[in-house]
């Protein structure tokens, strides 16, 4: 798969752009697993110029986390246009803009998913963003709004008409939220349309390498992203790529793999923003990882009501410690993003 000067293996795999997980920490360990493609957390134009410190604080990267890309959203054609530039200056490999996210506080304000409700701005705002910087510019959006809209077939042309090199689809409506299954025969509608030329990417409900084996093969994508399916189990990553080069599966990895990542990832967030809002935003990858282990509840509200490092790292040495010999916890039923 190429897009501009990005060269990437046959069927590349990609991280989604997720609020409060795609952070640099987390981007790195999908990345150590085998994620291909790797982007930002979503960042806010009308935030980015008015340099808020913490949406500036998202444009950060580590070098051996390319190819990356900075994803941003909003719904002012001059405010995307500034913050493209902006973002251009952190160096990414490309943009990214956000037409897809269903949270109701960016939706109903027009941005997101809610651009799909004023198709003549989202194209206006994708040719302008394209005109304005010199890096690849891609999409990620919806099938529509809602049943009655799903208007991504002709929306996908017209995108590429404006100038983009790369377009996500997720599988669902906005309306739909992330409820229901993905509907990837419309992805596969358009990746097989004769007009489009510019890599399609699949995403939803890419929780197992069978299930990505099958997309690639029954729908001709030419990536796949998984959002949901990741957090708490970066290693999701290796376990497709061997899937899809061996045809066999991997082993799931013991407790101890699950403890070690969470430690690291833990150590690595409090030494970048702090023990407390560190503990904070490692709370969801905390709550997931250990998914699906037999009476749990208790040492989970534990590390969930944990204030202080050392707290959650005696707790995880009792993980390790009572649920020796368990493996990996079942996938996740849905896929974010």
């Amino acid at each position: 798969m190429k897009f501009g000067n990005i060269e990437l293996r046959k069927e590349p795999l990609m991280l989604a752009p997720m609020e409060d997980v795609s952070d640099q920490v987390f981007r790195s360990l999908c990345k150590r697993f085998g994620a291909d493609l790797l982007y930002t957390e979503f960042v806010s134009s009308d935030a980015l110029i008015r340099s808020v410190e913490k949406t500036r604080a998202k444009l950060f990267f580590e070098e051996e986390e390319r190819p990356v890309g900075i994803q941003l959203y909003g719904r002012e054609v001059d405010a995307l246009v500034e913050a493209a530039k902006i973002a251009e200056e952190a160096g990414p490999d490309f943009i990214d803009l956000n037409f897809g996210c269903p949270v109701k506080k960016i939706a109903m304000k027009g941005a997101g998913s809610g651009m799909l409700r004023d198709v003549p701005l989202l194209l206006e705002i994708t040719e302008k963003v394209v005109k304005a910087v010199k890096l690849p510019v891609s999409v990620k959006t919806r099938l529509g709004w809602d049943e009655d809209s799903k208007i991504i077939s002709t929306l996908a042309e017209q995108l590429q008409d404006v100038g983009i090199q790369a377009l996500t689809i997720h599988g669902r409506t906005r309306s739909q939220m992330y409820t229901g299954e993905a509907d990837w025969n419309l992805i596969g509608a358009v990746k097989n349309n004769p007009r489009m030329h510019i890599p399609i990417i699949g995403n939803g409900d890419v929780t197992s390498p069978e299930k990505a084996r099958l997309y690639f093969d029954r729908y001709g994508v030419d990536g796949i992203m998984i959002g949901r399916g990741a957090i708490g189990r970066p290693w999701i990553f290796r376990e497709i790529r061997h899937f899809l080069d061996t045809g066999e599966l991997l082993p799931p990895p013991p407790i101890e793999t699950h403890v070690d990542l969470v430690r690291e990832q833990l150590r690595a967030t409090i030494a970048w923003i702090g023990e407390r809002r560190g503990i904070l935003h490692s709370r969801r990858h905390l709550a997931l990882t250990f998914k699906g282990l037999p009476r749990f509840r208790e040492l989970k509200i534990q590390m969930l009501r944990s204030e202080s490092q050392a707290e959650i790292e005696a707790l995880l040495d009792r993980v390790a410690a009572e649920y020796a010999g368990f493996t990996a916890a079942a996938p996740h039923s849905s896929d974010e993003q």
